[in-house]
């Protein structure tokens, strides 16, 4: 590098190689450029972004953030420029924002980057400049000696040079760990000086070793320099990779240049600011620049002083935080040992892997649990940046930039648990929101499914998360439209028209309801038509029939007109009563399984289905009859020794919780299904189907103790060269049995059967159980306050009559 000098302007182009994301190199160039004042600074990044750049001055922004490029015709070809507060660039940009000095990016424009970067790649927010390149290989044997350039990390080889087996402990220890004193003091410009001297050797030793579109990088680098030196003359500073710095000084034509940017492909690009998070700057979120501790870094660069001191008073309030003890002398004796381990290490001064052992020894007590959340809260660190609003987006950023201030649903890096309520309005239209961002494919908010099922359709549950790729997704559905709302509307519509499986569209009709999008309701109801008309496949209605019974539900909680939407579903239901029985002959194993869940799904959709249109009281109505002629479907099932074991047992279960079976009905076809002239595999596949799985069938067993006892006669009376095939589906049967349950069947097998006219009445604690019988003025005691639970009306004794 030509003319550098200590004090005054400097007299030639200041190159300040860097490493990207180091509070060391990026207090370094804020005393270089403080020391040089140059004429203009010119940084390694996209030109597009130079419009952008007045806004690194805005107060609202706040870093990370990072410049976001797509391409117009393709948003998901897209690319991330991060910078942190101790980015170097970042440094830069508000120095000369600060000075009023004119700030350019020099790097190879988006418009050619985006168009060599493959579409859709597994990690769309990479940035295109990775400093870090693979391990490097021996030069001496290259695959082709002729043409192969050995990939090189520069930094490994430096901290290898300088015997340190540890590139991060190399780079902290001589760049990061420079105190700010230090760097008011001493040269300014020496750290560079030494810096691109090393990387004009390690160049000259491995060759350009780097990404192979370097070359092209640095030769538009280059002629940006040669415009800028026309402008400014020799008063210009570069903020650049250090890996550049020998390619930038480097003596080269400007026809050279110009030949490698010859016929270099091309897209329509677009950029703005968008918010980026420490967590995303982490090397094990795959960012190609990443960093292990940007949180570490970035508390490196913010602490005035002391930054031990201050760090390991940061990690007692997070662990006090966690109701662990810490009290001050914890904080002093950690802070000896960080430093008596960086003495005994020989490091200038304690690094994180110091802070972090004398943590896990003086605050976490031995242990790594603690010691995780250390890692993630505040080594890494959850902190998002903000942009401002001037920034530019596109109109469904800004449609949806509103509605999340209007509803308060603030975007977060940490995820947090949204329980919503959906009789509030305000909780339903934040339903709506995150339902329609779903059926965008904006996964900001995940269902908990394990909250919002079983508790009624008033109450949802979402885990949110903000993460910087959703800004891509969102201007990749912003080609369906404007505004959130319209956007899942045609895209449902496209959708509708596109889908070809039944179960596809009764899915996307019941994500039009809970997203309230009346608008592509119609489209959808003419396509789920069509398809279930064209349907003759009994599994694929028995498919669809949920979905369209569970849209029916949330059409009433949300007050939506799905009177279409109960024609269709009580023609399905037709359809299936008809063709299932014939369908539940002659199956394998995994088929009987699979027919299995789907009776299960049809039983439960008809009952939404009669639920839903027969108030109680009320004349049956159409789908209300459905009742009985799912019941006749049942019988037929269960009666018929052509259909397999498993759905038999279903079905009379399904009789008997109903009540269209009595009890002695049951017991029979038990006894029929475990008689000797029954192969074991049959009847443990008909137990397995009566008694298995979440429906209760533990407490069944243990209800009505002559069920019990078939079972276990039979279970006694299977041959043992038989045995060991029928016990993966006995096992897989009563282990899905709470503990309880399992504990007190054994009880009664142990006891055996039951006295003839013992009662287990409260007073005979013998025999543990149930009665016999049903006590009638009991249940009738309890009968209008399962009335006042349900919100129905008792029917008079006269009516049922």
């Amino acid at each position: 590098m030509s003319g550098q000098n200590t004090t005054g302007p400097v007299a030639g182009p200041l190159l300040l190689g860097v490493r990207h994301h180091g509070p060391g190199s990026a207090r370094a160039v804020r005393a270089a450029l403080d020391a040089a004042r140059p004429a203009a600074v010119l940084i390694e990044g996209p030109p597009e972004g130079d419009a952008l750049l007045p806004l690194a001055a805005d107060p609202q922004m706040r870093p990370p953030v990072a410049l976001l490029a797509h391409a117009v015709d393709d948003p998901g070809r897209a690319a991330f420029w991060p910078l942190a507060e101790f980015s170097p660039e970042w440094v830069a940009i508000r120095w000369a924002l600060a000075h009023d000095v004119p700030v350019r990016f020099i790097d190879l424009p988006a418009t050619h980057s985006l168009a060599l970067k493959e579409p859709h790649g597994d990690q769309p927010g990479e940035q295109l400049d990775e400093e870090s390149a693979p391990a490097p290989e021996t030069p001496e044997a290259p695959e082709d000696e002729a043409t192969a350039t050995p990939h090189v990390d520069p930094i490994r080889v430096l901290a290898e040079t300088a015997g340190y087996d540890d590139p991060e402990r190399w780079w902290e220890d001589v760049v990061e760990h420079r105190s700010p004193a230090a760097d008011a003091t001493a040269d300014a410009l020496a750290p560079f000086t030494a810096l691109a001297e090393a990387m004009t050797a390690l160049r000259e030793a491995y060759g350009d070793g780097g990404h192979p579109r370097d070359a092209v990088r640095e030769a538009y680098m280059r002629i940006q320099l040669r415009t800028a030196r026309k402008e400014f003359g020799d008063a210009v500073a570069v903020v650049c990779g250090a890996w550049h710095v020998p390619a930038l000084a480097a003596r080269t034509t400007l026809a050279a240049d110009r030949a490698l940017l010859k016929g270099l492909p091309k897209v329509k690009a677009e950029m703005t600011w968008v918010p980026w998070t420490h967590r995303r700057l982490a090397r094990h979120s795959g960012y190609g620049a990443g960093i292990d501790s940007p949180g570490w870094y970035g508390h490196l660069f913010g602490a005035a002083d002391r930054p031990i001191e201050r760090w390991m008073t940061r990690v007692a309030g997070l662990l006090r935080e966690e109701d662990r003890f810490v009290s001050t002398a914890h904080v002093i004796e950690a802070v000896r040992l960080a430093e008596t381990l960086a003495a005994m290490r020989g490091r200038p001064l304690a690094g994180l892997s110091e802070t972090t052992d004398a943590v896990r020894a003086v605050m976490c007590e031995g242990s790594d649990v603690p010691l995780a959340l250390i890692q993630d809260r505040l080594v890494v660190g959850e902190t998002l940046g903000e942009v401002p609003d001037s920034a530019p987006a596109v109109p469904l950023q800004r449609d949806l930039t509103r509605s999340q201030r209007t509803l308060r649903l603030k975007p977060e890096a940490l995820e947090k648990e949204l329980d919503l309520d959906l009789r509030k309005e305000t909780d339903a239209a934040k339903s709506r929101l995150l339902h329609r961002l779903r059926l965008l494919s904006i996964g900001w908010g995940e269902p908990a499914e394990s909250q919002s099922r079983g508790t009624g359709t008033f109450r949802e549950s979402w885990r949110l998360r903000w993460e910087p790729e959703l800004h891509v997704q969102v201007a990749e559905a912003g080609v369906w439209g404007t505004t959130v709302a319209t956007a899942a509307t045609a895209k449902a519509e496209s959708q509708a028209l596109a889908a070809t499986a039944l179960s596809e569209v009764t899915a996307l009709a019941e994500h039009c309801l809970l997203a309230g999008l009346p608008e592509a309701l119609p489209v959808v109801m003419k396509a789920l038509a069509d398809r279930a008309a064209l349907d003759a496949d009994v599994g694929h209605l028995a498919d669809a029939l949920p979905a369209l019974a569970r849209s029916l539900r949330y059409g009433d909680v949300r007050s939506t007109d799905t009177a279409a939407l109960a024609e269709v579903a009580a023609g399905l239901a037709e359809r299936i009563c008809v063709g299932l029985p014939p369908a539940c002959t002659g199956l394998d194993a995994d088929g009987a399984e699979a027919l299995r869940r789907q009776v299960d799904g049809v039983h439960s959709a008809i009952g939404l289905l009669v639920a839903g249109t027969t108030p109680a009281g009320a004349e049956a109505t159409p789908a209300g009859g459905l009742r009985d002629r799912w019941g006749t479907v049942l019988r037929k099932l269960a009666g018929r020794d052509t259909v397999a074991g498993i759905i038999r047992g279903r079905a009379t279960r399904l009789l008997l919780d109903e009540g269209r079976l009595t009890e002695d009905e049951a017991a029979r076809l038990m006894g029929l299904a475990l008689s000797p002239g029954t192969p074991p595999t049959d009847a443990a596949a008909w137990i397995e189907g009566f008694v298995g799985g979440a429906s209760g069938g533990g407490m069944l067993l243990v209800h009505d103790e002559r069920l019990l006892s078939l079972v276990d006669a039979w279970l006694t009376g299977v041959p043992a060269d038989t045995f060991t095939d029928v016990l993966p589906l006995l096992r897989r049967t009563f282990s899905a049995y709470e503990p309880g349950v399992r504990r007190t069947l054994g009880e009664l097998v142990r006891r055996g059967p039951v006295p003839e006219g013992a009662r287990n009445d409260g007073t005979d604690h013998a025999y543990p159980g149930f009665a016999p019988g049903l006590d009638q003025d009991r249940a009738d005691a309890v009968e209008p306050v399962l009335h006042l639970l349900l919100g129905r009306t008792p029917v008079p004794a006269e009516a049922t009559a």
